[in-house]
């Protein structure tokens, strides 16, 4: 595999582990992933309440957990940290300023587009700013905005596709219509991406995520012009992912037909494993929501059916009666639990493979 930058940082090997909250992937898998020459990231959503972390103030919590999250993955690798932070998060200003200050790699940016995150830059700020994007007219606003505004253009682009895990930029009915997929939106926003970086003279890398499985997966792609690849559910699958040995066993027993299309209380479809927990919801049964703090600006917690934080934080210590697991439309391939460094050399060989075909 070709190694590639994000601006002046060097990626070893082309995978991104995608960042998965809440408390899925932390820094004990942004560090394994570092370490095997990849890009780590550490979900920012709902940090400040895992392990039942005891807390007073929302905001203070979330900040000085992700400070420790990220302090605790530089002390295990030296390679390259990064943290995704969702727009739609009510303290999304803090993420970022908490990630800049501790000098994290990279900010990886979307469930919105990012329009003033370069805003939080400082002039010694080494942080790159990656958007996540589903759409070549999404990429034209925000490259648009973004120099229009601060002078600045990404320092890279995920383009996520309809096969991703958790919420998802698209319409239900555009989730399996063939426009909408990866094949097709990588030429289209690469050709958006080249006329910035001709008008410019900025190298912007495209990487891609959704539903990425395989080796060979990951050599189509960068065969068709990605400097690489976001890859989410396959790090679930590992010993050093920071979920229950339960939640990983959700994988391990999911079905093709267990992997569903829900109907998320912050306004958006998303892709996840069928639990006990969700068979309720889909039929109507809700769950009463206290919420003590607004975490995702477009949830009204006063009409939403259950609490998805809460949700995704049971799943994460293994009580799945009261939460789910999001998912990639591939989960259900998955039948073993195996080290990062195992899963990075099955993913290299398998590139080689498809490479020498």
């Amino acid at each position: 595999m070709k190694s590639f930058n994000i601006g002046n940082i060097e990626i070893k090997t082309p995978i991104i582990q995608g960042g998965m909250g809440v408390g899925i992937s932390l820094s004990g898998l942004a560090a394994a992933v570092a370490n095997q020459g990849g890009v780590g990231v550490i979900s920012t959503v709902g940090v400040g309440q895992i392990d039942n972390k005891p807390y007073t103030n929302f905001r203070k919590s979330n900040i000085e957990a992700l400070t420790e999250e990220i302090k605790n993955a530089r002390s295990l690798s030296n390679g390259v940290i990064g943290v995704n932070i969702m727009v739609a998060l009510s303290n999304f200003a803090d993420m970022v300023e908490t990630s800049i200050k501790e000098g994290v790699d990279i900010i990886f940016s979307g469930a919105g587009l990012p329009l003033d995150l370069p805003k939080y830059l400082k002039p010694d700020s080494t942080t790159k700013l990656v958007p996540i994007v589903s759409s070549g007219r999404a990429t034209n606003i925000l490259c648009s905005k973004w120099m229009s505004n601060y002078n600045y253009l990404p320092d890279a682009i995920v383009i996520e596709g309809p096969k991703a895990g958790g919420h998802l930029g698209f319409k239900v009915e555009q989730i399996e219509d063939d426009a909408f997929q990866l094949e097709e939106l990588l030429p289209e926003i690469l050709l958006v991406v080249r006329s910035f970086e001709e008008k410019y003279n900025k190298a912007i890398p495209v990487i891609v995520g959704g539903g990425i499985y395989t080796g060979a997966d990951i050599y189509k792609f960068i065969s068709m012009g990605a400097a690489g690849v976001q890859m989410g559910t396959r790090f679930v699958a590992t010993h050093e992912c920071d979920a229950s040995d339960t939640f990983k066993q959700a994988y391990l027993d999911a079905k093709e037909e267990d992997i569903v299309i829900i109907k998320s209380p912050v306004g958006l479809p998303g892709r996840a494993i069928l639990t006990p927990f969700l068979k309720d919801t889909l039929v109507g049964k809700t769950k009463p929501v206290h919420c003590s703090f607004h975490c995702i600006v477009t949830c009204n917690f006063k009409t939403t059916p259950y609490c998805i934080a809460d949700a995704l934080l049971q799943a994460q210590i293994g009580n799945l009666d009261d939460g789910f697991a999001f998912s990639g439309s591939n989960a259900y391939r998955i039948n073993e639990i195996v080290s990062v460094e195992e899963l990075f050399n099955e993913l290299k060989a398998e590139y080689q493979e498809a490479e020498g075909k």
